[in-house]
């Protein structure tokens, strides 16, 4: 009886998780976004900073604007940022901007800071911020100056997010999150439900 050859195996390369390499994409031009001029930005540039080709972000994407137009969505940060209620938002929010950047190293609010470099994207990122954070959370406030009183809580907490993540203040880096939440979170609760 002759033995039955085989071709060797060849190991198959190994696949990509596609929801893990968009969102490495995602964050990758989110960095960028926040540290350079949306025209000076290159597939080339997001796709080294995410450890992927170019074509890839092609496939994913389809092109820069169509990556960018959901880099400069607030949507699911908003979804994450508001996953509370009111009488607890001010502390879900605090202890949610410190998580995103001490742990995952981006802040779900932050880019808005750098609308000026950006130009007519810029005017996106603003629109976006305006209707996808402070209107919602207005939305959602009882009483006298609800508008007023979202975006000073927003305010608030883009001051934290510019302290821990852009100034690194090395006395709030280095206090732990649920200390500067209980510290911090009384003063976003205050504009919410005075």
């Amino acid at each position: 009886m002759s033995a039955v050859s085989t071709p060797p195996v060849t190991p198959t390369p190994a696949r990509r998780d596609a929801a893990a390499t968009k969102a490495a994409i995602l964050r990758a031009a989110r960095y960028l976004l926040a540290r350079h001029a949306h025209a000076d930005i290159t597939l080339k540039a997001v796709a080294d900073r995410a450890g992927v080709s170019p074509p890839l972000i092609l496939k994913y994407f389809g092109n820069k604007d169509t990556l960018f137009a959901q880099v400069m969505s607030f949507e699911a940060d908003a979804d994450a940022l508001l996953a509370a209620p009111l009488e607890r938002l001010g502390a879900h929010m605090v202890r949610h901007v410190l998580v995103s950047q001490s742990e995952q190293g981006a802040d779900p609010l932050l880019r808005i800071v750098f609308a000026p470099l950006h130009g007519e994207q810029g005017d996106i990122l603003r629109a976006n911020f305006r209707r996808q954070v402070t209107e919602r959370i207005t939305a959602r406030l009882d009483g006298p100056d609800a508008g007023l009183r979202a975006e000073l809580a927003v305010a608030t907490l883009l001051g934290l997010g510019v302290m821990y993540g852009i100034a690194r203040g090395r006395d709030v880096r280095a206090t732990a999150v649920d200390e500067l939440v209980e510290r911090y979170a009384p003063a976003v609760q205050a504009y919410l439900t005075p």
